[in-house]
């Protein structure tokens, strides 16, 4: 299956909105941790999913931040 890196950004303004939307969202990312920098000013987060695809990828965020987030396709290299 494919991997993807989700990479969201939003306005510092934003932030309690990006954080609140995903209480009543079903998604098995919800409940498990993120990369983010919010707490030092950056407001960026990243998740790495495997899907079958982008959108179904972006389908795993709640749509106010899914519209904000971009879906990277990925995969794991061996650095010699």
């Amino acid at each position: 299956m494919p991997s993807f890196m989700l990479h969201h950004r939003h306005a510092p303004e934003e932030c309690p909105s990006a954080y609140a939307v995903w209480k009543g969202f079903e998604s098995p990312l919800r409940g498990n941790q993120a990369t983010s920098t919010c707490r030092f000013g950056g407001h960026e987060i990243w998740w790495e999913v495997d899907a079958a695809d982008e959108t179904n990828a972006l389908g795993l965020l709640p749509g106010y931040v899914g519209d904000r987030t971009i879906a990277i396709r990925i995969n794991r290299e061996d650095i010699p």
